[in-house]
């Protein structure tokens, strides 16, 4: 099978498609053919530095990518909930921009038959990220959360999973997502020198818990925010979180989590903003479009 990988470290240009041996699907996994993968900033930093989270390691040539959408094409035994043909989404760390990959079903839920496959296979990695982040924050009915990088692939869910759940959103962003972040039903505020007071000017009282997908001076800026550091967290700065006493937040995936996240799709509030597509072959270009930074949304691969 053709897949995206890197033969070593380095920058968007070492990503090129290779060739690797198709797998086969084992007892209670199947084998699925990926029709889009998303693109996240996770991904850059296992390219640029070799960085891996604990417990993975990064074997070369690697293979990048954790979310895909696809069809199924391979079942193992003892599957019993899917089948050859069903359209499904998932997630398979440093595995997923490839042509074929083969999951445990504890990773997979059924598409929905009117969600786009982009849209499928940028729903996952960052849907699942912003669940477990408002959540490990507590947030919920009544609450003003101010979220960081809130145009983000990951931002942009987080607003919308906490307005879901009854939530007011305040979220920073460039001046010109300001009204994309109003139109998920966000209070946009700048970035910069003076954020503090421009939060205060929409919430004086500062705010109830922060979601940080930025990192640096912002998660300084929301000490002065928040009464409970211990509602503050960030997915991005874990080093500077120990320092100020403040939640670092990894993922946490399940099924339950994309289930949810796929029922609200249904529903209808939630809806996954695709910037841009490129095809496998053009993988590189998706990490510059990344790396280019201030972006709305979701980076995704296209695999034909």
């Amino acid at each position: 099978m053709r897949a995206a990988a890197i033969p070593s470290p380095g920058p968007p240009d070492v990503l090129r498609v290779m060739e690797f041996e198709t797998p086969q699907a084992g007892k209670g996994q199947v084998r699925v053919r990926v029709k889009a993968a998303g693109v996240q900033p996770f991904d850059l930093s296992v390219r640029s530095s070799g960085w891996a989270p604990p417990g993975i390691e990064v074997k070369y040539p690697q293979i990048l990518g954790n979310e895909f959408a696809g069809v199924i094409d391979q079942v193992g035994e003892d599957v019993i909930n899917f089948s050859v043909g069903d359209e499904v989404i998932g997630w398979a760390l440093l595995a997923s921009y490839a042509e074929y990959v083969v999951v445990h079903v504890e990773q997979i839920s059924h598409k929905p038959k009117n969600m786009p496959w982009d849209e499928a296979g940028g729903i996952t990695a960052s849907g699942q990220t912003a669940h477990t982040a408002l959540k490990e924050l507590g947030v919920g009915k009544g609450d003003t959360v101010l979220i960081h990088a809130a145009a983000g692939g990951v931002g942009t869910i987080a607003v919308q999973l906490a307005r879901a759940w009854g939530a007011t959103v305040i979220g920073t962003a460039s001046e010109q997502n300001h009204d994309y972040l109003r139109s998920l039903g966000a209070i946009p505020v700048a970035y910069g020198d003076g954020l503090i007071d421009r939060v205060r000017s929409v919430q004086p009282d500062g705010v109830d818990a922060v979601f940080d997908a930025a990192g640096g001076e912002v998660l300084l800026d929301s000490l002065a925010l928040v009464q409970d550091k211990n509602r503050i967290g960030t997915i991005v700065a874990f080093e500077l979180a120990q320092k100020l006493g403040v939640r670092a937040i990894r993922s946490q995936r399940s099924v339950d989590r994309l289930v949810e996240l796929v029922e609200l799709y249904e529903q209808g509030k939630l809806h996954i903003h695709i910037r841009k597509t490129f095809p496998l072959h053009q993988a590189e270009d998706a990490h510059r479009e990344i790396e280019s930074g201030h972006g709305r949304g979701k980076v995704v691969l296209v695999i034909d």
